[in-house]
């Protein structure tokens, strides 16, 4: 994986090779390996690169790369799978010839052939690029299908500079001649409901994320940018739903763990050693059993797993088992609040912009665990979106028909009854009754704020909202949310796994691992979201999916044929992490320090009595507030680190 960056100065000097390096050493933790510049100085853009080594460990893989014509020079940061296939086609149509064996050659010779938009329709894989065209003066960027790697894009327009600057992560940018950096706080707003940044939007004004599927083209450093879209989820998913395939359920599993298990292939080729997150899930599991098949030899599969002290959070066990069955190489550690207190405070600088997932935590840390061993990890990321796997997929359609047969004066009277027990005291319940739930206080008090709404889009906002009005937190900021567009024959469940894919996935998911794998130099390639398995899961049938309480259905089916049932049917855990507990005692110096209503007060971003209020309440074991508390600890966390980096 690799670091991309650059510069297309319209007013201002143009870029030196000491303002790129700048810039492109912010990536080194992206690309370690090896590091490289290229410079138009009359067309003012230069373009610079930090290299992970995969594939093509030589020179020959060096980039910025030149295409062999001259006319094209690329900076990648990715894979693509099928470069040797559509490199064997590329000597065949049209006589190119190699000089090694990276995808980056494959790719400019692909776009030489084809054109960069049909080229990148061609691309099996993950990338963003930038790619000046030395003949037309074009710049294109470009970013895969589902988000997988990102690309920013921003408009400079002071301290003496004017035009563009572009890099796979705003630390990068932040260092770029004329960027001033001033937070959004519309966005900021934003961040606090999802604990994300959402929507190709940016933390910083004048700063955008490129859309997933999307090539952009700049004309000029002071054009406005255009874009094409040459692949879009919502239309694969409005097409599935259209032209549906009319399968039994085992024609569906023969079908699925065929087009799953060739991606899994495609993503084990590389020049370095490559092992499999494995959390024990029906996702991760599924991926390292496809992976032991195609490599013939179990043992020689590496898998590395997290676990907890809390039982409540601790997979490690059930990883140990499918590992043990498996027959893999299995590392596994236990995270500890020591752990923790290891790298929390760095997280802020990890992430780059505001980011409070609190599964961070863990994903650094088994990214972390893995590098140990390996250069590249398979995950299983992206199985809930596809197929039914969060329980919002599952009870969210029960809720959206409870509220829509219930009158409204009945809803608000069930949700007083649910908040008449705070949320410890819930936990207390469940444990008594010994039910199989996670922070079932949290749940209840959800539940009851759910059941006063109207409309799904309302509902959806509900069930993944961190801050319900964060406009009322931050200070000087709007109400932002918008309405999504309905699918046409489209379940409460098939709305909401939509909206998981293209927001949630790329937004949170696909953000997460990116950054915490980057940050020691670890490339995580996902499988299941090869687009070629997102394209068949919207044909496949929705009661193969999630259907009566249960999701995931034709993807367990797959994993029973390698794994007995009883080592995976389990309540779903996720990838969570007891920050109540930990807020309250390993962590609470930490977060005491960061939510300083006197520093609150004089940064001017959040109103400091609505945090004091919300950390009180977490203190006193009222309300379900931990979340909420993590987002603000990671805004201030990411502000501090802004202040180290200046």
């Amino acid at each position: 994986m690799c670091g991309v960056t650059g510069l297309w100065i319209h007013d201002g000097p143009a870029p030196t090779e000491s303002s790129l390096q700048l810039m492109r050493d912010a990536l080194r933790h992206r690309g370690p390996d090896a590091a490289g510049t290229w410079l138009d100085p009359r067309a003012k853009l230069g373009l610079g690169h930090r290299r992970l080594s995969i594939l093509d460990l030589s020179e020959a893989g060096a980039q910025p790369m030149v295409s062999h014509s001259g006319r094209y020079v690329l900076s990648y940061n990715g894979e693509i799978y099928n470069a040797r296939a559509l490199g064997q086609r590329l000597e065949a149509e049209a006589g190119a010839r190699f000089v090694g064996h990276s995808d980056t050659e494959v790719a400019l010779a692909a776009i030489e052939r084809y054109g960069v938009v049909e080229a990148t329709e061609r691309f099996v894989g993950m990338f963003a690029f930038a790619l000046w065209d030395r003949e037309l003066r074009r710049l294109h960027l470009g970013r895969d299908r589902l988000g997988i790697k990102p690309l920013y894009l921003a408009r400079l327009s002071s301290g003496g500079a004017s035009g563009w600057a572009f890099g796979s992560e705003l630390s990068a940018i932040e260092r770029a001649p004329g960027f001033e950096g001033r937070v959004d706080r519309d966005v900021l707003a934003l961040y606090f409901r999802y604990a994300c940044v959402p929507r190709g939007l940016c933390i910083y004004e004048g700063v955008r994320q490129l859309a997933p599927g999307t090539v952009l083209t700049l004309e000029g450093p002071d054009a406005e940018p255009t874009e094409q879209v040459f692949w879009s989820a919502r239309e694969v998913a409005q097409r599935g739903l259209r032209e549906p395939l009319s399968l039994e359920r085992e024609a569906a599993v023969d079908r699925l763990s065929e087009t799953l298990s060739e991606a899994v292939r495609d993503r084990m080729v590389a020049d370095v050693p490559l092992g499999v997150f494995l959390s024990g899930g029906i996702d991760s599991s599924a991926v390292t059993a496809l992976m032991c098949e195609a490599s013939g030899d179990p043992g020689a599969v590496r898998t590395f797993s997290i676990g907890f002290e809390d039982a409540s959070y601790d997979e490690g066990g059930d990883a140990a088992r499918v590992a043990r069955h498996l027959g893999t190489d299995h590392t596994a550690l236990t995270l500890t609040p020591e752990h923790a207190m290891r790298r929390v405070r760095e997280l802020g600088a990890i992430y780059a912009e505001p980011f409070a997932d609190s599964s961070q935590l863990p994903t650094l840390l088994v990214s972390e665990l893995a590098r140990e061993h390996v250069t590249v990890a398979l995950s299983g990321d992206g199985g809930d979106e596809l197929f039914g796997g969060y329980n919002r997929h599952l009870w969210g359609p029960r809720v959206w028909g409870l509220a829509s047969r219930t009158p409204a004066a009945a809803r608000a009277l069930a949700a007083r009854g649910l908040r008449l027990l705070s949320p410890a005291a819930w936990d207390e319940v469940a444990k008594a009754s010994r039910l199989p739930l996670r922070t079932p206080g949290d749940k209840a008090h959800k539940l009851a704020g759910l059941l006063e709404l109207e409309g799904l889009d309302a509902l959806y906002l509900g069930l993944t909202s961190i801050w319900p009005e964060p406009h009322r937190l931050v200070r000087g900021s709007r109400p932002l949310d918008s309405e999504s567009p309905r699918l046409e024959g489209a379940s409460v469940a098939e709305e909401m796994m939509l909206r998981d894919l293209v927001g949630y996935l790329p937004d949170d998911i696909l953000t997460k691992v990116d950054r915490a794998s980057m940050a020691v130099s670890l490339e995580v390639r996902v499988p299941l979201l090869d687009h070629r398995v997102v394209e068949l899961a919207w044909r496949l049938p929705s009661e193969h999916k999630a259907h009566r309480g249960v999701g995931k259905r034709v993807l367990r089916d797959l994993l029973a044929r390698h794994v007995p049932r009883a080592l995976f049917e389990r309540p779903k855990m996720g990838f969570g992490v007891p920050i109540d507990a930990w807020l309250r005692g390993p962590l609470r110096g930490w977060a005491c320090e960061l939510l300083d209503p006197t520093a609150i007060r004089a940064q001017g971003y959040l109103d400091p009595a609505l945090v004091e209020r919300a950390w009180r309440d977490h203190l006193d074991g009222r309300g379900a507030g931990q979340h909420r508390l993590w987002a603000v600890l990671m805004f201030q966390s990411w502000l501090a680190a802004r202040r180290v980096a200046a």
